[in-house]
């Protein structure tokens, strides 16, 4: 699509983006509107770098905003079950062997899930092996607590990153501040760093990781412009 306007403002409270003083709204034709200025502004300056041709998979902030109006806010019951399953969480799946990286999982994602104890009293059990088990219903039951208190912008970040992450404790840490966003990333992909560095690098696995973790950091970056406690 061609770019159609010449100046681009944001609104005093609510927080709306204004192409040319009329707002912009949603696919779904709900109206932007934004939980802080901070956020606001950053859209607007996606909307601003925009050239002659608008580019809206490089709208990322855009998008997930979009996401929170349009998806979450319309099926959070959905969303909040969606994210809940991630309790099935990477953490808790362990190696057998070899030795050297059973201990690199203990001493690296130990720490998290004690964190998620003491933080949503939600102790999850870890089993080596990749075959499904479940968890405690009470752990599922807090971790479920944690992610239904987030509003409907942190719960679009929870949604976006879990599935990128393979955890839903990497996910809140994330979204905590317990972790920044290539710990949080890191942490997810020991094991690739694990055989890398044991085998070598793979160019295409490097890629594909650089792209998810630069995802990641768009979450990170809209969790912290969304936020009214920041």
């Amino acid at each position: 699509m061609k770019r159609f306007y010449k100046e681009v403002t944001v609104s005093a409270a609510p927080f709306r983006i204004l192409l040319d003083g009329r707002p912009v709204k949603t696919p779904a034709r709900v109206p932007l509107e934004l939980p802080t200025a901070a956020l606001a502004e950053a859209l607007a300056e996606e909307w601003r770098s925009q050239g002659d041709e608008i580019a809206p998979e490089a709208m990322t902030l855009t998008k997930l905003a979009n996401t929170a109006l349009d998806r979450v806010a319309t099926m959070r019951e959905a969303v909040i079950e969606q994210v809940a399953a991630y309790v099935n969480d990477l953490l808790c799946y362990r190696a057998e062997h070899p030795a050297d990286l059973v201990t690199m999982q203990s001493a690296e994602w130990d720490p998290l899930l004690d964190w998620a104890a003491e933080r949503y009293g939600a102790r999850l059990r870890t089993r080596p092996g990749i075959v499904h088990f479940a968890q405690s219903d009470d752990a599922v039951a807090a971790l479920r607590r944690a992610v239904e208190a987030y509003d409907d912008f942190a719960l679009t970040a929870l949604a976006t990153v879990a599935p990128i992450l393979g955890s839903l404790v990497l996910a809140l840490a994330l979204a905590e501040g317990r972790l920044d966003a290539e710990a949080a990333f890191a942490l997810s992909t020991l094991d690739e760093r694990y055989q890398s560095e044991r085998w070598g690098k793979d160019a295409e696995a490097e890629t594909r990781a650089a792209g998810l973790l630069d995802a990641v950091k768009s979450v990170e970056h809209f969790l912290h412009l969304s936020s009214r406690t920041r």
